[in-house]
């Protein structure tokens, strides 16, 4: 028979909520800083690939 299951208090729901949203903005200003980075050049950690000049003028 099914039993219901203990109520989970509102510390460890916020708590929880807190570890979330904190994961999401360290991630959103990480990808940030290497927007930036990529954009004036200076990347090192960042591979893409680079346009060939000889396909950039067909």
């Amino acid at each position: 028979m099914a039993v219901p299951k203990k109520k989970t208090s509102k510390s460890k729901r916020d708590k929880r909520r807190a570890t979330w949203v904190n994961k999401a903005a360290i991630q959103a200003k990480k990808a940030l800083s290497l927007g930036k980075s990529v954009l004036t050049g200076r990347s090192t950690s960042f591979v893409y690939p680079q346009p060939d000049v000889d396909e950039a003028g067909e």
